[in-house]
């Protein structure tokens, strides 16, 4: 049923249960995974108002957060590997991480996008935003949300 899943992960407990339900359909439907982390690109608003960051150190800092996301997706490996699956994995940089994800699964002809959602609602949402909506309102692509 689906040939070619890709996963998004955060590093949050929340998203390893999207990464456990993704190589468990793996598993079931003998499918391709792609373990995706989305960084968001250094914001030169992101510390308004405090000593504003060298080019070399928006580097370093770039650098970092994609390592650690890296990591994440090594995580990920490593747990398909026990389960006999391969995983492919990128990092992606971006300033929209749900457009990143819609382009990222579009260019992977992902059959299914499985993704945690926070839930947030209300307040909270309109200052956190919801990735997980706007990959819903702006894929094409089957999405499995879980919370």
């Amino acid at each position: 049923m689906y040939q070619r899943i890709m996963v998004a992960t955060d590093g949050s407990p929340l998203s390893q249960k999207a990464v456990d339900s993704a190589l468990a359909l793996a598993v079931a439907f003998k499918s391709q995974v792609t373990a995706v982390s989305v960084v968001q690109a250094y914001s030169y608003d992101y510390f308004e108002g405090a000593y504003p960051l060298s080019k070399e150190d928006v580097k370093t800092v770039e650098s970092y957060w994609v390592d650690k996301a890296q990591k994440l997706l090594d995580a990920a490996i490593l747990q398909a590997a026990a389960h006999g699956i391969q995983v492919k994995t990128q990092v992606l940089t971006a300033n929209d991480v749900a457009d990143a994800l819609v382009t990222a699964a579009h260019a992977l002809d992902a059959d299914l996008i499985v993704m945690a959602s926070h839930g947030r609602r209300g307040f909270d949402r309109l200052l956190h935003g919801s990735e997980t909506q706007e990959v819903l309102n702006h894929c094409k692509v089957p999405v499995l949300v879980l919370r």
